[in-house]
Order: structure tokens, then sequence, then C-alpha cells
């Protein structure tokens, strides 16, 4: 197996001129580098990462820890932090916390005992151990997905979608088309994405000229099974909503399995908005209206964001939020649209 002494030789440079190449510890002239990495791909030299790591105190690894890998949103980001840690030469160690705070800071300590140099983790719904710990051990950290209210200056930098806004458009869209009982199947209390949505829900109304009414506001708890019960609720109402707005797509499908079990039809009997689009909403019967994500920018922000704290430890936390599209189908009631590109714009740097 080639050794630094043999790529040294090969490129006709010393053997710490190599170590400067791999671990950036000190410039090097252009041909010099160029010489260093075409002797390595001659040689087949790899690395020694572990020793690497002793000299630079670094690891070159991100720790990941979000919730329901297996949600096609979460999914998508995930690949989105991959192609941005690979891009700059970072690995990626991935845990999932269960939306569960106690174990969301043990996660947190099992990925900072792993040496990572930074985290990107979107938090449970009361993240006070996690931000302690991370706050404690001052770990380069990115919240993802759900921002928190830390009072007065952010403490740590966050990348999140808009909420508030993308959920108002979807009101308003209703109350366009008529609908005068509007329902929403909100997630899980206590995360900022809940808050935020339900705030944009109420916003829309009042644009809209139409009250309050706490009882078409119900919580699915994030999750498919959750949203089956809330939106069986929402039907069981003496004067049920004749529109309904869903707030994630594993509520979705919960909400749509309901509507089918109650014999109601989607967009004839009750209308149909949701946040958050997937692959599969547009072959659906009706297609579905939705609120799209750019799940995958997320994610190669958060780690964009994250290098920038590596770099930059003493600057002040940011937060990032990026615009979502309104992607109009059919299970709003209304006819076939053109097709619409789903790429959101860059969103705002706070």
């Amino acid at each position: 197996m080639p050794t630094m002494a043999d790529v040294a030789r090969s490129a006709g440079v010393s053997v710490a001129t190599v170590s400067h190449v791999l671990n950036d510890t000190r410039p090097v002239l252009p041909h010099t580098r160029q010489a260093v990495l075409d002797a390595m791909e001659e040689l087949g030299y790899t690395p020694n990462t572990l020793a690497r790591s002793l000299v630079t105190s670094r690891t070159r690894s991100i720790g990941l820890a979000v919730s329901a890998i297996s949600n096609p949103y979460f999914t998508e980001i995930l690949q989105g932090v991959e192609a941005g840690a690979l891009e700059h030469g970072y690995g990626l160690l991935i845990a999932d916390p269960h939306d569960d705070p106690g174990h969301e800071r043990k996660v947190a300590q099992l990925l900072h005992e792993r040496r990572v140099d930074g985290m990107i983790i979107a938090p449970s719904a009361d993240p006070r151990e996690l931000l302690a710990y991370l706050d404690r051990h001052a770990v380069p950290t990115v919240l993802l997905d759900r921002v928190v209210d830390t009072g007065g200056a952010p403490r740590f930098d966050q990348v999140c979608a808009e909420s508030a806004a993308p959920t108002t458009q979807l009101v308003s869209h209703l109350a366009e088309l008529g609908h005068r009982r509007i329902g929403l199947v909100a997630g899980l209390p206590g995360l900022s994405t809940t808050a935020e949505r339900i705030t944009g829900y109420r916003h829309g109304l009042a644009a809209a000229g139409l009250p309050y009414d706490e009882r078409l506001v119900v919580h699915g708890d994030s999750q498919s099974k959750g949203a089956e019960r809330a939106t069986a609720a929402l039907l069981s109402l003496g004067a049920p909503p004749s529109a309904l707005v869903t707030a994630n797509n594993a509520m979705t499908l919960g909400a749509l399995r309901a509507l089918r079990k109650h014999g109601r039809s989607v967009p004839d009997d009750i209308a149909l908005c949701c946040f958050d689009d997937f692959a599969w909403a547009d072959l659906f019967s009706p297609r579905l209206t939705a609120i799209a994500q750019p799940s995958r920018e997320i994610g190669a922000e958060a780690v964009r964001v994250l290098l920038d704290r590596l770099t930059s430890p003493d600057r002040p936390a940011r937060t990032v939020r990026l615009d979502c599209t309104f992607v109009h189908r059919t299970s709003c009631g209304c006819a076939e649209q053109p097709v619409q590109p789903r790429t959101p714009e860059r969103g705002t740097d706070s």
C-alpha cells in the first residue's frame, strides 16, 4: 500500500507538502498541489482519515439527525445534505431521534462522541435538553426545517422553508373558489412548522373576511393515522368543512383515507389542498393541489451554512428561509392547469 512518502517522492516534494495538500493546513502553489494530486491518483494512495483527524482536529464528517427518514420530504432533505457534504469532501453519520426530546439529546451526544465536525438536526417539539447539550459543548449546529425561538438573538443557525405565507395562499385559493368553512389538519403541537401553518391559515381566513372557528382546526400530529382520526372528527361536525388543508404529506394520506371511509369524494364533496408536494401527488385522482417545499435545496443549504460556521465560528447566528412553490392541480376543484416548474427561488437570510 503506497504511503505519503511514496507520494512525496513521485511528486518531487516533501512529505510535509503532501500533508499540507491533504489537510489544508498551509497554502500550496497550484502546480505543486496538482502534482501531489496526480501522484496520489497514479499510485492509488488513500489518505488515512484517522491520522488526518489527529493532525487537523477535524474528522471531515457531519452528523445528521432527522426523524421519520422514511418520509419522502426528509428523504429528499437527506439527499440534499449528502450531496452537499460529498461536494465538500465530508462524510455523513445519520441518526433518527424519533421526535423524542430525551432520545434526540442522546443522539446528539452519540454523534458528538464520534467527533463529527458539526451537526444538522431537525429538533423535536421540546428541544430544551438538546439545545442545552449543544450549547454546553459548543457544537457547531444547524437546526433544520423547524426553527426554535430561544428568546433574543438566535443561538443557532437555522435553515427552513417558509410555512405561514404558503399556507395563507392555500386558504386564500379555496376562499376564492367560494368555500366559507375551511378545515385545517395541523401537525404536532409544539413544532414551529405547526404554529406557522396555523398562523398562515388564520391570515388566509382574515384576508378573505372569514371568521376563525377553532373547531375547524384539528391536530393530526404530523402522522397519517393521526390525520385520519382528525379528519373523521371534522366530518362529524354538525357543519363540516367544505374544503380541507392538510399540513404535511403524511397527513394528506391519512385525510384521504378518512374521506374515502366516509364516502366523501374529492373535490366534488370536499376540496383538498395540501402542504408538501411529493413524487406521486399528480398520480392521484384528482391530482393534488399542493405547496412544494425545496427539500433538497434545504438540505444543501444547511450544509453550506454549517461549513460557514466551521470557517467562522464567532459570526452571528442566522436563519435562512427558502421559498416554496404553489403547484396548482385539480383536488381544489379547479380544471387542469399548465405544468408548472417546481424549482423555487432562493429565500431570505436573516
